[in-house]
Protein backbone atom coordinates (compact mmCIF):
# COMPACT_ATOMS: atom_id res chain seq x y z
CA UNK A 1 0.00 0.00 0.00
CA UNK A 2 1.04 3.61 -0.60
CA UNK A 3 2.51 5.90 2.04
CA UNK A 4 1.31 9.42 2.69
CA UNK A 5 2.52 12.98 2.62
CA UNK A 6 1.68 15.26 5.53
CA UNK A 7 0.69 18.82 4.79
CA UNK A 8 -0.54 21.83 6.72
CA UNK A 9 -3.65 23.30 5.11
CA UNK A 10 -4.51 26.96 5.68
CA UNK A 11 -8.22 27.61 6.05
CA UNK A 12 -10.11 30.72 4.90
CA UNK A 13 -9.80 32.33 8.34
CA UNK A 14 -6.05 31.73 8.53
CA UNK A 15 -6.16 28.70 10.81
CA UNK A 16 -3.97 25.69 10.07
CA UNK A 17 -5.12 22.08 10.05
CA UNK A 18 -3.00 19.00 9.42
CA UNK A 19 -3.86 16.62 6.58
CA UNK A 20 -2.40 13.50 5.04
CA UNK A 21 -2.60 12.68 1.34
CA UNK A 22 -2.37 9.08 0.13
CA UNK A 23 -1.45 8.97 -3.55
CA UNK A 24 -1.87 5.90 -5.77
CA UNK A 25 1.00 4.55 -7.82
CA UNK A 26 -1.31 4.06 -10.80
CA UNK A 27 -3.34 6.73 -12.65
CA UNK A 28 -5.86 8.38 -10.36
CA UNK A 29 -9.47 7.16 -10.68
CA UNK A 30 -10.88 9.75 -8.34
CA UNK A 31 -10.34 11.49 -5.02
CA UNK A 32 -11.77 10.51 -1.63
CA UNK A 33 -12.04 12.79 1.38
CA UNK A 34 -12.41 10.84 4.64
CA UNK A 35 -14.34 13.08 7.04
CA UNK A 36 -13.96 11.95 10.66
CA UNK A 37 -16.40 11.22 13.44
CA UNK A 38 -16.55 13.36 16.56
CA UNK A 39 -13.41 12.73 18.60
CA UNK A 40 -11.83 10.36 16.06
CA UNK A 41 -8.24 11.07 15.02
CA UNK A 42 -7.13 10.76 11.42
CA UNK A 43 -4.72 8.08 12.64
CA UNK A 44 -7.72 5.78 12.94
CA UNK A 45 -8.51 6.11 9.22
CA UNK A 46 -4.93 5.65 7.99
CA UNK A 47 -5.21 1.94 6.98
CA UNK A 48 -8.48 2.66 5.17
CA UNK A 49 -7.02 5.65 3.30
CA UNK A 50 -3.92 3.65 2.34
CA UNK A 51 -6.19 0.90 0.98
CA UNK A 52 -8.12 3.45 -1.09
CA UNK A 53 -4.83 4.62 -2.58
CA UNK A 54 -3.97 1.02 -3.46
CA UNK A 55 -7.27 0.88 -5.37
CA UNK A 56 -6.29 3.90 -7.45
CA UNK A 57 -7.85 6.74 -5.45
CA UNK A 58 -6.16 9.86 -4.15
CA UNK A 59 -7.31 9.79 -0.52
CA UNK A 60 -7.06 12.42 2.19
CA UNK A 61 -7.53 12.40 5.95
CA UNK A 62 -7.41 15.35 8.36
CA UNK A 63 -8.10 16.48 11.90
CA UNK A 64 -10.59 19.24 12.65
CA UNK A 65 -9.16 22.37 14.31
CA UNK A 66 -8.57 21.82 18.01
CA UNK A 67 -8.28 18.04 17.63
CA UNK A 68 -5.60 15.46 16.85
CA UNK A 69 -2.63 16.81 14.91
CA UNK A 70 -4.49 20.08 14.27
CA UNK A 71 -4.56 20.95 17.97
CA UNK A 72 -2.29 23.76 19.12
CA UNK A 73 -1.88 23.73 22.89
CA UNK A 74 -4.64 24.17 25.44
CA UNK A 75 -8.28 24.26 24.35
CA UNK A 76 -9.22 26.67 27.12
CA UNK A 77 -10.41 29.79 25.31
CA UNK A 78 -10.12 28.15 21.88
CA UNK A 79 -12.99 29.41 19.71
CA UNK A 80 -14.55 26.84 17.36
CA UNK A 81 -17.82 25.05 16.82
CA UNK A 82 -19.04 22.24 14.55
CA UNK A 83 -20.12 24.63 11.81
CA UNK A 84 -16.57 26.07 11.78
CA UNK A 85 -15.26 22.54 11.25
CA UNK A 86 -17.52 22.24 8.20
CA UNK A 87 -17.49 25.69 6.59
CA UNK A 88 -13.77 26.29 7.16
CA UNK A 89 -11.86 23.02 7.73
CA UNK A 90 -13.86 20.74 5.44
CA UNK A 91 -14.10 23.46 2.81
CA UNK A 92 -10.31 23.85 2.82
CA UNK A 93 -9.90 20.09 2.42
CA UNK A 94 -12.36 19.96 -0.48
CA UNK A 95 -10.48 22.81 -2.14
CA UNK A 96 -7.07 21.24 -1.62
CA UNK A 97 -8.07 17.72 -2.66
CA UNK A 98 -10.04 18.79 -5.72
CA UNK A 99 -7.06 20.88 -6.88
CA UNK A 100 -4.87 17.78 -6.69
CA UNK A 101 -7.44 15.56 -8.39
CA UNK A 102 -8.09 18.09 -11.16
CA UNK A 103 -10.88 16.73 -13.37
CA UNK A 104 -11.42 13.49 -11.42
CA UNK A 105 -14.58 12.97 -9.33
CA UNK A 106 -14.42 13.82 -5.65
CA UNK A 107 -16.10 11.46 -3.17
CA UNK A 108 -17.02 12.35 0.41
CA UNK A 109 -16.89 9.48 2.91
CA UNK A 110 -18.31 10.80 6.16
CA UNK A 111 -18.11 8.76 9.36
CA UNK A 112 -20.87 9.60 11.86
CA UNK A 113 -20.52 13.41 12.28
CA UNK A 114 -18.72 13.46 8.92
CA UNK A 115 -21.97 12.43 7.25
CA UNK A 116 -23.98 15.10 9.06
CA UNK A 117 -22.07 18.28 8.23
CA UNK A 118 -21.75 18.39 4.43
CA UNK A 119 -24.64 20.89 4.10
CA UNK A 120 -22.55 23.48 5.99
CA UNK A 121 -19.64 23.19 3.51
CA UNK A 122 -19.80 26.13 1.06
CA UNK A 123 -18.01 24.34 -1.82
CA UNK A 124 -19.97 21.08 -1.45
CA UNK A 125 -20.98 21.31 -5.12
CA UNK A 126 -17.55 19.87 -5.96
CA UNK A 127 -18.52 16.57 -4.32
CA UNK A 128 -19.77 14.06 -6.88
CA UNK A 129 -21.07 11.47 -4.41
CA UNK A 130 -21.45 11.04 -0.67
CA UNK A 131 -21.08 7.85 1.36
CA UNK A 132 -22.17 8.11 4.98
CA UNK A 133 -20.95 5.48 7.44
CA UNK A 134 -22.72 4.93 10.78
CA UNK A 135 -24.33 8.35 10.42
CA UNK A 136 -27.45 9.26 12.37
CA UNK A 137 -29.11 12.32 13.87
CA UNK A 138 -27.65 12.02 17.38
CA UNK A 139 -30.96 12.93 19.04
CA UNK A 140 -30.48 11.27 22.40
CA UNK A 141 -33.99 9.89 22.91
CA UNK A 142 -33.62 7.94 19.65
CA UNK A 143 -30.07 6.67 20.28
CA UNK A 144 -29.49 2.93 20.47
CA UNK A 145 -30.56 1.58 23.85
CA UNK A 146 -27.06 0.97 25.31
CA UNK A 147 -26.21 4.64 24.80
CA UNK A 148 -29.63 6.01 25.71
CA UNK A 149 -29.31 4.59 29.22
CA UNK A 150 -26.29 6.78 29.98
CA UNK A 151 -26.18 9.69 27.53
CA UNK A 152 -28.68 11.80 29.47
CA UNK A 153 -26.03 12.00 32.20
CA UNK A 154 -23.55 13.37 29.66
CA UNK A 155 -25.87 16.04 28.28
CA UNK A 156 -27.53 17.21 31.51
CA UNK A 157 -24.71 16.81 34.03
CA UNK A 158 -21.22 16.01 32.74
CA UNK A 159 -21.03 18.36 29.75
CA UNK A 160 -22.41 21.53 31.42
CA UNK A 161 -20.38 20.99 34.58
CA UNK A 162 -17.08 20.20 32.85
CA UNK A 163 -17.39 23.14 30.45
CA UNK A 164 -17.95 25.45 33.40
CA UNK A 165 -14.95 24.05 35.27
CA UNK A 166 -12.42 23.62 32.45
CA UNK A 167 -13.50 25.95 29.64
CA UNK A 168 -13.50 23.04 27.21
CA UNK A 169 -14.66 19.42 27.27
CA UNK A 170 -11.88 17.25 28.82
CA UNK A 171 -13.05 14.05 27.16
CA UNK A 172 -9.72 12.22 27.43
CA UNK A 173 -9.69 12.68 31.19
CA UNK A 174 -13.32 11.59 31.40
CA UNK A 175 -12.84 8.76 28.90
CA UNK A 176 -15.70 10.10 26.79
CA UNK A 177 -15.30 11.07 23.11
CA UNK A 178 -12.04 13.00 23.51
CA UNK A 179 -11.05 16.61 24.22
CA UNK A 180 -13.30 19.07 22.40
CA UNK A 181 -13.44 22.86 22.13
CA UNK A 182 -16.14 24.50 24.24
CA UNK A 183 -18.12 25.73 21.21
CA UNK A 184 -18.11 22.27 19.62
CA UNK A 185 -19.47 20.60 22.74
CA UNK A 186 -22.07 23.28 23.37
CA UNK A 187 -23.37 23.11 19.82
CA UNK A 188 -23.32 19.30 19.73
CA UNK A 189 -25.27 19.23 22.99
CA UNK A 190 -27.94 21.57 21.56
CA UNK A 191 -28.24 19.38 18.49
CA UNK A 192 -28.48 16.12 20.45
CA UNK A 193 -31.22 17.49 22.70
CA UNK A 194 -33.41 18.47 19.73
CA UNK A 195 -35.72 15.90 18.04
CA UNK A 196 -34.65 17.27 14.64
CA UNK A 197 -30.99 17.51 15.62
CA UNK A 198 -29.08 20.28 13.78
CA UNK A 199 -32.10 21.24 11.69
CA UNK A 200 -34.30 21.73 14.73
CA UNK A 201 -31.61 23.45 16.78
CA UNK A 202 -30.42 25.85 14.08
CA UNK A 203 -33.70 26.58 12.25
CA UNK A 204 -35.04 26.90 8.72
CA UNK A 205 -31.76 28.13 7.24
CA UNK A 206 -30.17 24.77 8.02
CA UNK A 207 -33.19 22.85 6.75
CA UNK A 208 -32.66 24.70 3.46
CA UNK A 209 -28.95 23.80 3.46
CA UNK A 210 -29.77 20.09 3.77
CA UNK A 211 -32.35 20.40 0.99
CA UNK A 212 -29.74 22.04 -1.26
CA UNK A 213 -27.59 18.90 -1.36
CA UNK A 214 -28.41 17.05 -4.60
CA UNK A 215 -25.43 14.73 -5.03
CA UNK A 216 -26.22 11.00 -4.65
CA UNK A 217 -25.92 9.65 -1.11
CA UNK A 218 -25.27 6.07 -0.01
CA UNK A 219 -25.86 5.32 3.67
CA UNK A 220 -24.04 2.37 5.23
CA UNK A 221 -25.36 1.65 8.72
CA UNK A 222 -25.16 -1.36 11.02
CA UNK A 223 -27.77 -3.13 13.08
CA UNK A 224 -25.43 -3.46 16.07
CA UNK A 225 -24.38 0.20 16.14
CA UNK A 226 -24.16 0.97 19.86
CA UNK A 227 -24.80 4.70 19.25
CA UNK A 228 -27.07 5.15 16.23
CA UNK A 229 -30.43 3.44 16.00
CA UNK A 230 -32.26 2.80 12.74
CA UNK A 231 -34.46 5.79 13.62
CA UNK A 232 -31.42 8.06 14.08
CA UNK A 233 -30.16 6.99 10.66
CA UNK A 234 -33.50 7.50 8.93
CA UNK A 235 -33.99 10.88 10.59
CA UNK A 236 -30.77 12.58 9.45
CA UNK A 237 -30.98 11.24 5.92
CA UNK A 238 -34.58 12.37 5.71
CA UNK A 239 -33.38 15.99 5.66
CA UNK A 240 -31.49 15.35 2.38
CA UNK A 241 -34.80 15.67 0.53
CA UNK A 242 -33.32 16.42 -2.92
CA UNK A 243 -30.46 13.90 -2.97
CA UNK A 244 -30.86 10.48 -4.62
CA UNK A 245 -30.59 8.19 -1.60
CA UNK A 246 -29.63 4.54 -1.13
CA UNK A 247 -29.94 3.13 2.38
CA UNK A 248 -28.03 -0.07 3.24
CA UNK A 249 -28.44 -1.39 6.78
CA UNK A 250 -26.10 -4.29 7.36
CA UNK A 251 -26.17 -6.96 10.07
CA UNK A 252 -22.80 -8.33 11.25
CA UNK A 253 -23.83 -11.87 10.26
CA UNK A 254 -24.26 -10.74 6.64
CA UNK A 255 -20.53 -10.02 6.46
CA UNK A 256 -19.40 -13.00 8.54
CA UNK A 257 -18.72 -10.97 11.68
CA UNK A 258 -19.87 -11.07 15.27
CA UNK A 259 -19.66 -7.30 15.52
CA UNK A 260 -19.29 -4.18 13.40
CA UNK A 261 -20.70 -1.44 15.62
CA UNK A 262 -20.20 2.30 15.27
CA UNK A 263 -16.46 2.20 14.53
CA UNK A 264 -15.87 -1.22 13.01
CA UNK A 265 -16.27 -0.37 9.32
CA UNK A 266 -12.83 1.26 9.11
CA UNK A 267 -10.94 -1.71 10.55
CA UNK A 268 -8.77 -3.62 8.02
CA UNK A 269 -10.52 -6.86 9.01
CA UNK A 270 -13.47 -5.68 6.90
CA UNK A 271 -11.49 -5.08 3.71
CA UNK A 272 -13.11 -7.95 1.81
CA UNK A 273 -16.57 -8.01 3.36
CA UNK A 274 -17.33 -4.28 3.63
CA UNK A 275 -14.75 -2.21 1.77
CA UNK A 276 -14.70 -4.28 -1.42
CA UNK A 277 -18.25 -5.56 -1.34
CA UNK A 278 -20.24 -2.57 -0.12
CA UNK A 279 -18.05 0.52 -0.70
CA UNK A 280 -15.92 0.03 -3.79
CA UNK A 281 -18.88 -0.44 -6.18
CA UNK A 282 -20.18 2.97 -5.06
CA UNK A 283 -16.97 4.78 -6.01
CA UNK A 284 -17.60 4.86 -9.74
Amino acid sequence: MSGFTRQEIVTADGNVIVARFFAPREPVKGAVLVVPAMGASQDYYEPFAAWLAAQGFLAATFDYRGTGLSRRGSLRGFDADIVDWARLDCAAMVESLSARARDKPLYWIGHSLGGQILPFVPNRDRVAKIVTVATGSGYWRENSMPLRRIVWWLWYVVAPLSLRLFGYFPGKRLRKVGDLPRGVMEQWRRWCLNPEYAVGAEGDRVRTLYASVDAPIVSLSFTDDEYMSARNTESIHGFYVNAPLKMKRIAPGEVGAKRVGHFGFFRPAFEASLWRRHLLPELS
